[in-house]
């Protein structure tokens, strides 16, 4: 399996800081936390145990957070759907979330905003894969069956969807499934599916372990570099927190810009938050980990949520980007 770490072109310039989301300037009497400026100081985070969020964790081990007066509680999740009502509900503070969740919250109306980018896709990254003594062959062998994805009406959907598509299917050939990632192999040869769509790096582990076979790679075509993931949080908590989320902006971005030039960091640190081992960290194909929120590159996924249906009428992805000041 390919080895590359794909770098994008934007290099990180300055440190993001927040000066308010929405309207004015926070009000002189926020009141602050231990006396470091921050409205919080501890802070609850949800990530999935995959590749993407990989500059949370560099920014824990390098102390970025610490260094901002900020401590990070992560907190694990299924997907950026399933995080959505916790982030309404203040249960996390701020969450992992994959973009087609995130921009169909905002079709609906949700008051969501996106704060850091996190990751975007690359050749063998996400796939649809078998179990080794699967008849199925091909995307176009799917109909009629069940694929396993870890939220429904997600980016685990739409990649499938664009695959049935290029194959002359169509989303309602097949039923989708709820199940998280570190669930799904077993899942299958139990028989509670025929297919899943799954990412690094539960592709190498169910290959290696189980003898899964890939049949699609999901991100080519209209999928080719897809924004997966960013950071989200409620447009309330971003108002009302603009210091701690600056904090959480500068030490995020400052662990993504490792990230993104440096694989080796990547592969240090997924054995300390993932269930695999160095060995395979320095195996699998990783995404890239772009440093700056682009509204254009990120439009590219609402238009293709448009067409699929995903929504109903198109939303300006860079409305939903909380403003930021050098």
């Amino acid at each position: 399996m390919t080895r590359t770490l794909r770098i994008p072109a934007v290099v990180l310039g300055l440190a993001l800081a927040l000066a308010g989301c929405g309207g004015g300037d926070t009000p002189a009497s926020t009141p602050t936390a231990g006396g470091t400026g921050l409205e919080k100081t501890t802070i609850k985070v949800g990530a999935l145990p995959v590749p993407d969020p990989a500059a949370l964790y560099i920014a824990q081990a390098k102390g970025f957070f610490q260094a901002e007066g900020l401590t990070v509680e992560p907190v694990t999740i299924t997907g950026g759907a399933a995080a959505l009502p916790q982030i309404e509900s203040g249960a996390l503070d701020i969450s992992q979330t994959n973009y087609v969740s995130t921009i169909l919250a905002a079709g609906q109306g949700k008051k969501i905003k996106l704060v850091a980018d996190m990751y975007q896709a690359a050749p063998n990254t996400f796939a649809i894969m078998v179990a080794k003594d699967s008849p199925i062959q091909s995307v176009a062998n799917l109909k009629g069956k069940t694929v396993l994805v870890n939220n429904l009406r997600n980016i685990a959907t739409l990649a499938v969807t664009s695959q049935l598509k290029a194959a002359g299917l169509t989303e309602t050939d097949v039923k989708f499934a709820e199940k998280p990632f570190p669930e799904m192999g077993n899942a299958i040869n139990s028989g509670q599916g025929d297919a899943i769509w799954i990412t690094e790096p539960f592709i190498t582990a169910n290959k290696n372990t189980l003898g899964f076979r890939t049949i699609a790679d999901t991100m080519t075509g209209a999928t080719a570099d897809l924004p997966i993931a960013g950071w989200m949080a409620s447009e309330e908590w971003a108002a009302e927190n603009p210091r701690t989320l600056a904090a959480f902006q500068r030490a995020i971005a400052k662990a993504q810009q490792l990230a993104s030039s440096d694989r080796k960091e990547v592969e240090a640190i997924l054995p300390t938050y993932t269930k695999i081992d160095a060995k395979t960290a320095a195996a699998i194909t990783l995404g890239a980990f772009p440093t700056t929120l682009d509204p254009a590159r990120l439009q590219k996924v609402a238009d293709l949520m448009l067409e699929y249906k995903y929504i109903s009428s198109p939303v300006d992805v860079k409305s939903m980007i909380v403003p930021t000041s050098g």
